[in-house]
Protein backbone atom coordinates (compact mmCIF):
# COMPACT_ATOMS: atom_id res chain seq x y z
CA UNK A 1 0.00 0.00 0.00
CA UNK A 2 1.77 3.35 -1.17
CA UNK A 3 2.05 6.33 1.29
CA UNK A 4 -0.41 9.20 1.29
CA UNK A 5 0.60 12.36 0.13
CA UNK A 6 1.45 15.27 2.72
CA UNK A 7 -1.27 17.46 0.76
CA UNK A 8 -1.44 21.03 1.30
CA UNK A 9 -3.34 21.72 5.09
CA UNK A 10 -0.18 19.58 6.72
CA UNK A 11 2.22 21.72 4.64
CA UNK A 12 0.58 24.78 5.66
CA UNK A 13 0.13 23.54 9.21
CA UNK A 14 3.76 23.35 8.71
CA UNK A 15 4.77 26.80 7.69
CA UNK A 16 2.93 28.09 10.50
CA UNK A 17 4.25 25.71 13.58
CA UNK A 18 7.31 24.44 12.73
CA UNK A 19 9.67 28.46 12.98
CA UNK A 20 8.77 28.60 16.62
CA UNK A 21 9.60 24.49 17.11
CA UNK A 22 12.72 25.22 15.73
CA UNK A 23 13.68 28.41 18.01
CA UNK A 24 11.90 27.01 21.26
CA UNK A 25 13.30 23.52 20.91
CA UNK A 26 16.91 21.78 19.93
CA UNK A 27 16.42 18.79 18.59
CA UNK A 28 18.30 15.43 19.45
CA UNK A 29 15.99 13.12 16.87
CA UNK A 30 17.07 9.19 16.33
CA UNK A 31 15.50 6.16 14.91
CA UNK A 32 14.12 7.53 11.85
CA UNK A 33 14.78 4.53 9.71
CA UNK A 34 12.52 2.75 12.08
CA UNK A 35 9.34 4.81 10.38
CA UNK A 36 8.06 2.52 7.41
CA UNK A 37 8.79 3.99 3.88
CA UNK A 38 5.40 2.29 2.89
CA UNK A 39 2.08 1.19 3.90
CA UNK A 40 0.28 2.12 6.87
CA UNK A 41 1.29 1.41 10.39
CA UNK A 42 0.90 3.17 14.08
CA UNK A 43 2.92 4.77 16.50
CA UNK A 44 2.99 4.72 19.84
CA UNK A 45 4.13 7.35 21.48
CA UNK A 46 4.28 8.82 25.40
CA UNK A 47 2.57 11.79 26.28
CA UNK A 48 4.35 14.84 28.94
CA UNK A 49 3.38 17.99 27.80
CA UNK A 50 0.38 20.13 26.13
CA UNK A 51 3.43 20.96 23.42
CA UNK A 52 4.96 17.22 22.35
CA UNK A 53 2.08 17.01 20.11
CA UNK A 54 3.63 19.40 18.08
CA UNK A 55 7.12 18.78 18.36
CA UNK A 56 6.22 14.95 17.68
CA UNK A 57 4.67 15.50 14.63
CA UNK A 58 7.70 18.27 13.46
CA UNK A 59 9.77 14.93 13.76
CA UNK A 60 7.22 12.49 11.53
CA UNK A 61 6.71 14.88 9.25
CA UNK A 62 10.53 15.09 8.69
CA UNK A 63 10.22 11.30 8.05
CA UNK A 64 7.92 11.96 4.71
CA UNK A 65 5.18 9.99 7.15
CA UNK A 66 2.86 12.41 8.45
CA UNK A 67 0.89 11.17 11.58
CA UNK A 68 -2.84 11.43 11.81
CA UNK A 69 -3.53 12.00 16.01
CA UNK A 70 -6.83 10.66 17.61
CA UNK A 71 -8.15 14.42 18.78
CA UNK A 72 -10.77 15.74 20.57
CA UNK A 73 -14.44 16.11 18.40
CA UNK A 74 -14.39 19.77 19.70
CA UNK A 75 -11.69 20.60 17.73
CA UNK A 76 -12.94 19.84 14.68
CA UNK A 77 -16.06 21.92 14.49
CA UNK A 78 -15.31 25.75 14.43
CA UNK A 79 -13.03 28.03 12.67
CA UNK A 80 -9.43 27.65 11.48
CA UNK A 81 -8.40 25.00 13.69
CA UNK A 82 -11.14 22.70 12.90
CA UNK A 83 -10.48 23.45 8.96
CA UNK A 84 -7.17 22.49 9.58
CA UNK A 85 -7.67 19.59 11.86
CA UNK A 86 -9.81 18.02 8.91
CA UNK A 87 -7.26 19.29 6.64
CA UNK A 88 -4.76 17.70 7.74
CA UNK A 89 -6.71 14.05 8.16
CA UNK A 90 -6.84 14.32 11.93
CA UNK A 91 -9.29 11.66 13.95
CA UNK A 92 -11.75 12.75 15.81
CA UNK A 93 -12.43 10.96 18.91
CA UNK A 94 -16.42 11.21 20.66
CA UNK A 95 -16.17 10.37 24.05
CA UNK A 96 -19.67 9.40 25.95
CA UNK A 97 -21.53 9.21 22.68
CA UNK A 98 -23.04 6.74 20.32
CA UNK A 99 -20.02 7.92 18.09
CA UNK A 100 -17.06 6.22 20.55
CA UNK A 101 -16.62 3.41 18.46
CA UNK A 102 -16.17 5.66 15.31
CA UNK A 103 -12.78 6.38 15.68
CA UNK A 104 -11.51 3.62 16.07
CA UNK A 105 -12.87 2.05 12.62
CA UNK A 106 -11.36 5.86 11.39
CA UNK A 107 -7.99 4.49 12.30
CA UNK A 108 -8.28 1.04 10.77
CA UNK A 109 -9.27 2.86 7.70
CA UNK A 110 -6.43 4.75 7.57
CA UNK A 111 -4.30 2.25 8.31
CA UNK A 112 -5.61 0.13 5.02
CA UNK A 113 -5.40 3.39 3.25
CA UNK A 114 -1.43 3.03 4.28
CA UNK A 115 -1.36 5.90 6.57
CA UNK A 116 0.08 6.01 10.25
CA UNK A 117 -2.00 6.55 12.89
CA UNK A 118 -0.30 7.92 15.95
CA UNK A 119 -1.55 6.84 19.40
CA UNK A 120 -1.09 8.59 22.59
CA UNK A 121 -2.12 5.15 24.65
CA UNK A 122 -2.06 6.98 28.25
CA UNK A 123 -4.72 8.66 27.19
CA UNK A 124 -3.71 12.22 28.70
CA UNK A 125 -0.84 13.52 29.94
CA UNK A 126 1.63 11.37 32.06
CA UNK A 127 0.70 12.15 36.06
CA UNK A 128 3.53 9.96 36.95
CA UNK A 129 5.71 11.70 39.48
CA UNK A 130 9.07 11.54 37.00
CA UNK A 131 7.58 11.49 34.23
CA UNK A 132 7.59 8.02 32.49
CA UNK A 133 4.70 6.71 30.76
CA UNK A 134 1.10 5.07 32.42
CA UNK A 135 -0.37 1.91 32.12
CA UNK A 136 -2.02 2.44 28.42
CA UNK A 137 -6.02 2.27 26.95
CA UNK A 138 -6.41 -0.83 24.60
CA UNK A 139 -6.85 1.35 21.27
CA UNK A 140 -3.52 1.00 19.88
CA UNK A 141 -3.53 -2.77 20.84
CA UNK A 142 -7.28 -2.96 19.13
CA UNK A 143 -6.06 -1.85 15.54
CA UNK A 144 -3.06 -3.01 15.61
CA UNK A 145 -4.29 -6.95 15.77
CA UNK A 146 -7.12 -6.10 13.25
CA UNK A 147 -5.17 -4.72 11.29
CA UNK A 148 -1.75 -6.25 12.03
CA UNK A 149 0.37 -3.28 11.25
CA UNK A 150 3.50 -2.34 12.41
CA UNK A 151 3.41 -0.66 15.80
CA UNK A 152 6.54 1.32 16.09
CA UNK A 153 7.30 2.40 19.77
CA UNK A 154 7.99 6.17 20.09
CA UNK A 155 9.72 8.16 23.49
CA UNK A 156 10.35 11.96 23.72
CA UNK A 157 11.87 13.82 26.11
CA UNK A 158 12.36 17.46 26.49
CA UNK A 159 8.80 19.37 25.95
CA UNK A 160 8.30 18.36 29.45
CA UNK A 161 11.11 20.81 30.10
CA UNK A 162 9.75 23.76 28.40
CA UNK A 163 6.70 23.43 29.51
CA UNK A 164 5.98 20.76 31.85
CA UNK A 165 2.06 18.81 32.56
CA UNK A 166 -0.55 20.85 33.72
CA UNK A 167 2.23 24.05 34.11
CA UNK A 168 0.72 27.33 32.70
CA UNK A 169 3.82 28.82 31.79
CA UNK A 170 7.04 27.78 30.03
CA UNK A 171 10.44 27.92 31.11
CA UNK A 172 11.94 29.35 28.33
CA UNK A 173 15.52 29.56 29.11
CA UNK A 174 17.62 27.92 28.79
CA UNK A 175 16.58 26.29 25.41
CA UNK A 176 15.44 22.72 25.94
CA UNK A 177 16.40 19.98 23.32
CA UNK A 178 13.40 17.93 22.18
CA UNK A 179 14.90 14.27 22.40
CA UNK A 180 13.03 11.70 20.16
CA UNK A 181 13.65 8.24 19.84
CA UNK A 182 11.42 5.59 17.51
CA UNK A 183 12.48 1.84 18.22
CA UNK A 184 11.58 -1.41 15.76
CA UNK A 185 8.24 -2.44 15.56
CA UNK A 186 7.07 -4.50 18.64
CA UNK A 187 6.01 -7.73 17.79
CA UNK A 188 2.32 -8.66 18.41
CA UNK A 189 2.73 -11.85 16.69
CA UNK A 190 1.83 -14.05 19.27
CA UNK A 191 -1.58 -12.40 19.59
CA UNK A 192 -3.02 -12.74 16.03
CA UNK A 193 -5.74 -15.76 15.44
CA UNK A 194 -6.59 -15.52 19.33
CA UNK A 195 -9.61 -14.42 20.56
CA UNK A 196 -9.24 -10.56 21.37
CA UNK A 197 -10.81 -10.87 24.48
CA UNK A 198 -9.73 -7.94 27.36
CA UNK A 199 -7.75 -10.02 29.02
CA UNK A 200 -5.78 -10.30 25.30
CA UNK A 201 -6.00 -6.33 24.57
CA UNK A 202 -4.53 -6.01 28.36
CA UNK A 203 -1.56 -7.82 27.55
CA UNK A 204 -0.81 -6.74 24.01
CA UNK A 205 -1.54 -2.82 25.34
CA UNK A 206 1.09 -3.66 28.28
CA UNK A 207 3.64 -5.13 25.65
CA UNK A 208 3.16 -1.84 23.59
CA UNK A 209 3.97 0.36 26.39
CA UNK A 210 6.81 -1.79 27.50
CA UNK A 211 8.74 -0.95 24.57
CA UNK A 212 7.79 2.54 24.48
CA UNK A 213 8.97 3.04 28.12
CA UNK A 214 12.45 1.27 26.96
CA UNK A 215 13.05 4.03 24.79
CA UNK A 216 12.54 6.36 27.03
CA UNK A 217 14.91 4.78 29.43
CA UNK A 218 17.55 4.94 26.95
CA UNK A 219 17.04 8.64 26.23
CA UNK A 220 17.06 9.61 29.48
CA UNK A 221 19.72 7.04 30.60
CA UNK A 222 17.34 5.70 33.58
CA UNK A 223 15.80 2.46 34.81
CA UNK A 224 11.77 2.85 34.62
CA UNK A 225 9.75 1.84 37.90
CA UNK A 226 9.17 -2.01 37.59
CA UNK A 227 5.30 -1.26 37.78
CA UNK A 228 3.88 1.41 35.73
CA UNK A 229 1.85 4.59 36.97
CA UNK A 230 -2.05 3.53 37.23
CA UNK A 231 -4.08 6.15 37.41
CA UNK A 232 -7.30 3.85 38.31
CA UNK A 233 -5.26 2.30 41.07
CA UNK A 234 -4.46 5.58 42.13
CA UNK A 235 -7.76 7.28 42.32
CA UNK A 236 -8.41 3.83 44.62
CA UNK A 237 -5.91 4.36 46.61
CA UNK A 238 -7.13 7.93 47.14
CA UNK A 239 -10.32 6.90 47.91
CA UNK A 240 -9.47 4.48 50.36
CA UNK A 241 -7.50 6.42 52.33
CA UNK A 242 -9.82 9.56 52.06
CA UNK A 243 -12.18 7.08 53.72
CA UNK A 244 -9.58 5.68 56.14
CA UNK A 245 -9.12 9.31 57.25
CA UNK A 246 -12.97 10.02 57.30
CA UNK A 247 -13.41 7.37 59.58
CA UNK A 248 -10.26 8.26 61.94
CA UNK A 249 -12.02 11.84 62.41
CA UNK A 250 -15.17 10.36 63.05
CA UNK A 251 -14.00 8.44 65.92
CA UNK A 252 -11.60 11.06 67.30
CA UNK A 253 -14.73 13.66 67.10
CA UNK A 254 -16.62 10.80 68.99
CA UNK A 255 -14.36 10.56 71.80
CA UNK A 256 -13.90 14.07 72.05
CA UNK A 257 -17.58 14.02 72.33
CA UNK A 258 -18.02 11.41 74.79
CA UNK A 259 -15.30 12.51 76.40
CA UNK A 260 -16.92 16.17 77.03
CA UNK A 261 -20.22 14.18 78.28
CA UNK A 262 -18.11 12.14 80.44
CA UNK A 263 -17.31 15.37 82.22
Amino acid sequence: MPRRRIGFWYRFAAVICKPPLVVLLKRDWRGMEHIPAEGGFITAVNHNSHIDPFAYAHFQYNTGRVPRFLAKSALFKKGFVGAAMRGTGQIPVYRESTDALSAFRAAIEAVHRGECVAFYPEGTLTRDPDGWPMTGKTGAARVALQTRCPVIPVAQWGCNELLPPYAKKPHLLPRKTHRVLAGPPVDLARFYDREMTADLLKEATEVIMAAVTAQLELIRGEKAPETPYDPRRERFEQRRRTQAQTKTHQKSGQTVQEEGLGK
